[in-house]
């Protein structure tokens, strides 16, 4: 009989809390802005090509792979990769997203390569075609040291994209590190 009653009793309680919510002023759901907008056209199915530099006056190193970009829920942009690097199998995630409060593009990305979580900054230009992302992690020659990266994301056309990173050096100027050349898969 107690028993009965707590559950009675529990019952009541959650109806009247359901009720008193459903009374209350609910704020509206959160919606996608234009720049979450502009992050969909680089969804889909893709085929990637790479080429890194290693450093200067070395052979390039050549990678191949497939990326799938999806949306979720229409505010992030969820990217997972994957490759031959060398032999090597690799695989990566790319999160990009945009933060009305800072007003910039915000993303992470991480892979198999290393045990490095990036985290991105950066802007949209006014075309709307290329991303500019900004980021600090350890440098490739000597990883006890950090250094500043600068990716771009960019739409050249609705079936070809490119992805190209940039690495800050000690004197200050920048070197193309990786170029990844995408083309939609049909």
């Amino acid at each position: 009989m107690i028993r009965i009653q707590n559950t009675v009793a529990i019952a009541v309680v959650l109806a009247l809390g359901c009720v008193a919510i459903s009374q209350a002023q609910i704020p509206e759901m959160a919606k996608p802005s234009k720049e979450h907008k502009l992050l969909e056209q680089f969804a889909g199915d893709w085929k990637m090509t790479a080429e890194a530099e290693p450093a200067p006056g070395q052979p390039p190193i050549k990678c191949e792979g497939s990326e799938t970009a999806k949306m979720l829920g229409g505010f992030w942009l969820i990217s997972e990769g994957q490759g031959d690097m060398m032999g090597t199998p690799v695989n990566s995630r790319l999160t990009i997203g945009y933060d009305p409060a800072k007003k910039k593009y915000i993303g992470t990305f991480c892979c198999t390569m290393d045990s490095t979580l990036w985290t991105y900054e950066g802007k949209m230009d006014e075309t709307g075609k290329k991303l500019t992302l900004e980021t600090e992690g350890p440098m490739p020659m000597d990883p006890s040291k950090k250094c500043k990266f600068r990716e771009v994301l960019e739409l050249q056309d609705p079936d070809h994209k490119t992805f190209t990173s940039y690495i800050q050096g000690e004197d200050g100027k920048e070197v193309k590190m990786v170029e990844m050349k995408y083309e939609r898969k049909k």
